[in-house]
């Protein structure tokens, strides 16, 4: 029988982790053909972590604490290389644990998978739950990173890896960063189902406009030589446009300027030794029986 991992980090946010592992065992009760094991990154939670119990339709459960906080996209590239060093499994599905990620939308990955078991499947977002402020900016950020990476980035953790592609991932420094803009540079094949971004079971999101920013940016820098070259050719263009648009063209200019060095300065998050060693993090790791 084919074995799928869930992958779940959690900081804080026990009590949207609980109903999400709940509404997980009802989605699995009735998929027959896959054992479902489930690991949960407690990304150093300062509220104390409750009882927590294992679902009866999951084979496993098993929780490993970190020492240090390093942040959702850091436990995800954390996560990835830890399954595939010491565990058996067939795919992973990675996946928040706040409910934005609906459990519902489980079996549209599995029967994608089951479709073409070799290919990976990301969860395209075709809606969002997010104000109108924050949507159209998410906008501006998917033609920001069209315009200066060429690639069309519409999906976020949610998503079912092969081993095949987690062997791939699980040793790229850019996944210590972006775990979307990792997935699109280093997969050549992608399936995709409709996702709908679900809204957080408990308090507000964590997604600022800053932390979108620096989502965004961190995105763009896994391109890093496809965004210099392109603004190369940009930069270019503009000098022969500058008798004509004179000040225009020069501001351009300046502005793709400062994009790149912002996006060199954001590319240095891609530590190699520090995802290499992301294990020594591991402050201890569990079980949960029953």
């Amino acid at each position: 029988m084919k074995k799928i991992i869930f992958l779940l980090p959690v900081y804080n946010d026990w009590e949207s982790l609980f109903k999400v592992l709940n509404e997980i065992n009802s989605v699995i009760k009735d998929i027959q053909e896959y054992q479902f094991n489930c690991i949960i990154v407690n990304d150093s939670s300062t509220i104390e972590k409750p009882k927590i119990t294992k679902p009866k339709n999951f084979n496993s459960l098993k929780i490993i604490d970190m020492k240090e906080n390093r942040g959702h996209a850091r436990c995800n590239a954390f996560g990835l290389r830890y399954i595939n060093s010491v565990e058996s499994y067939d795919y992973v599905i990675v996946m928040d644990s706040d409910g934005e990620d609906r459990p519902f939308e489980i079996k549209s990955l599995i029967n994608k998978i089951n479709e073409e078991p070799n290919v990976s499947v990301v969860a395209k977002r075709v809606k969002r739950s997010e104000g109108a402020i924050f949507q159209n900016l998410y906008r501006v950020h998917k033609l920001v990173t069209y315009i200066f990476t060429g690639k069309k980035i519409n999906f976020g953790n949610y998503t079912c890896l092969t081993k095949k592609d987690i062997d791939i991932l699980s040793d790229k420094p850019s996944l210590w960063s972006s775990f979307s803009g990792s997935v699109k540079k280093y997969l050549a094949k992608l399936n995709e189902v409709d996702s709908i971004r679900g809204l957080r079971y408990f308090g507000p999101s964590k997604m600022s406009l800053f932390n979108l920013a620096i989502h965004s940016f961190s995105i763009i820098a896994v391109f890093k030589y496809t965004v210099f070259l392109r603004s190369t050719f940009m930069i270019i263009l503009l000098s022969f446009l500058t008798k004509t648009f004179g000040l225009i063209a020069i501001t351009f200019q300046v502005l793709i300027i400062s994009f790149n060095l912002l996006i060199f300065i954001v590319s240095m998050r891609e530590n190699e030794t520090a995802f290499m060693k992301s294990n020594e993090n591991i402050l201890n790791e569990y079980e949960i029986t029953s």
